[in-house]
């Protein structure tokens, strides 16, 4: 039973430079407080600067993975002014774990809406347990979801996210997978360990080169088909010349294992 000496986000570093961040509001569906908003921004901004990061992990305790906003601290303030931060501290988070250099998984659990949906959606994989659901439900309640709707339409097929946004229905997981929001679903009780192969394989390639990759990816994806070509190009070219590409096409050219640090 959670207490009040337990963290609103739970921390676990193994020794090969993954970090799995844990949300830790049970009680409350893991909805996004202020504090927890507050609590996985701390994290990120010192994630960032950690030059020994491969992957992070986003998971989540108890039966929901994320209710989204907490709707009972938005009750509590109703002004402009308030709703104005809270949804832009809401999207800077989401948009530092974008600018993370090292891939984010999301180990989704359970029930993910609005919000929580919208955070499923930024991560840059995600592996889902097969009872888990998604929606953006805010529409129910007359709220539009329209800070989940820029993540979530970057994902899946326009139309089809135009449906959950306008209907607030769920999806299961096997259909989250088929639309693309999720990589991965498995039963329940696989769901660490598929999240543990995607992470073991990501971790036995070099950061220098999933660090760029990363980084061009989400760059090219918001530019026109020149421009992307452009710095896709003058971005390999520079990874080209990293000591562990070169060390790559060698061993390649050996016929034997790379050998990186």
């Amino acid at each position: 039973m959670l207490t009040t000496d337990d963290p609103l986000l739970r921390r676990h570093a193994d020794g090969r430079g993954v970090v799995t961040l844990t949300l830790n509001r049970p009680q409350a569906f893991n909805a996004l407080s202020e504090a927890l908003l507050d609590a996985l921004q701390a994290e990120l901004d010192s994630l960032v600067v950690d030059p020994t990061l491969r992957v992070v992990v986003l998971a989540a305790a108890g039966r929901a993975y994320c209710a989204g906003h907490d709707l009972r601290e938005m009750r509590a303030e109703p002004s402009l002014a308030y709703y104005q931060q809270l949804f832009a501290r809401c999207t800077k988070v989401m948009m530092a774990l974008q600018r993370l250099p090292v891939p984010v998984i999301a180990q989704v659990q359970g029930v993910a809406t609005a919000a929580g949906c919208q955070l499923v959606a930024l991560c840059d994989l995600a592996v889902a347990a097969r009872t888990a659901r998604f929606a953006v439900s805010g529409v129910n309640l007359g709220l539009f979801c329209s800070t989940p709707a820029v993540a979530l339409s970057r994902n899946i097929p326009r139309k089809a996210a135009f449906e959950m946004l306008v209907t607030g229905d769920f999806i299961d997981a096997e259909e989250a997978r088929r639309l693309g929001l999720v990589n991965r679903v498995v039963e329940p009780q696989a769901l660490e360990e598929e999240t543990e192969r995607l992470v073991a394989s990501i971790v036995s390639k070099p950061r220098e080169a999933v660090a760029l990759g990363k980084a061009l990816f989400y760059r090219q994806v918001q530019a026109g088909m020149e421009a992307a070509f452009a710095d896709a190009g003058q971005t390999m070219a520079c990874n080209m010349m990293d000591p562990a590409a070169l060390e790559g096409v060698q061993a390649f050219l050996d016929k034997r294992a790379p050998s990186w640090r």
